[in-house]
């Protein structure tokens, strides 16, 4: 009975994100509020001994939010330090450096998943997509072969490794060691990101050649090439530090 009330949770919460296209956080709220009643609990508690569904939701809200406010918190001033001191552009340049162009979609991937652990995956999409318009202009490789290993280094540790909030919050509920789901999530997140991103990224290029349009091309090859950028093992330092 529980396992059915939460398997169909589960579905209803993704039809109303996907299917509905309801914010994610009302869509979490109803579900909850529906679990709760169809597990026969009072929607307003008589006493502390027996919480209500609000008093439920507050509760796990506040101990969940508690324990990231200052992970994120600390996690996003490192994000922007990167982002700021060039320490992004000094990753991707120096491994497509050591890579070369011919194996360029491999060096995306690594980039976006030493880049992605302090970023969230929006702000290391906005750091390198500009890399991704650039280097398959110069070296007339597919942009989607270069593309994908970007999306799927950043998407696979910002879903699996800490200190990104899901990672973070699954630390918290099941009081996890952190330096053991980190040492985890890198063990499974590394073959998928490559399995997802350079292998099939190459695969699906070469069936699905795409070029760089000029006019957003040009919007990415102008590049201040005085600037100067921190070296890769102090930017290195710093991405690890943290762990």
């Amino acid at each position: 009975m529980v396992v059915g009330i939460v398997l169909a949770a589960v579905v209803i919460l993704l039809l109303l994100i996907t299917v509905v296209k309801w914010h994610p956080f009302v869509a979490l709220i109803l579900t909850a509020i529906g679990v709760g009643l169809a597990m026969g609990m009072p929607l307003i508690g008589t006493s502390p001994k027996d919480p209500g569904i609000i008093d439920s939701i507050k509760l796990g809200l506040g101990n969940t939010l508690g324990f990231l406010a200052i992970v994120l918190a600390l996690g996003t001033m490192l994000g922007k330090m990167m982002a700021e001191s060039g320490g992004a552009e000094r990753i991707a340049t120096t491994l497509i450096d050591r890579f070369g162009k011919k194996r360029v979609h491999w060096a995306m991937m690594f980039v976006a998943f030493l880049v992605g652990i302090p970023v969230f995956f929006q702000v290391g999409f906005v750091l390198l997509i500009p890399l991704v318009f650039t280097i398959a202009l110069e070296t007339g490789v597919s942009l989607i072969t270069i593309g994908i290993p970007l999306v799927a280094g950043l998407s696979v540790v910002h879903g699996l490794v800490p200190p990104h909030p899901a990672a973070m919050a699954a630390v918290g509920i099941f009081k996890a060691d952190v330096g053991r789901t980190i040492l985890y999530a890198l063990i499974v997140g590394l073959p998928t990101a490559i399995i997802s991103g350079p292998l099939y990224g190459k695969w699906i290029g070469a069936r699905i050649h795409k070029e760089v349009p000029l006019d957003i091309a040009e919007q990415f090859i102008e590049r201040d090439k005085k600037k100067e950028l921190p070296s890769f093992g102090n930017t290195l330092f710093t991405i690890l530090l943290p762990v």
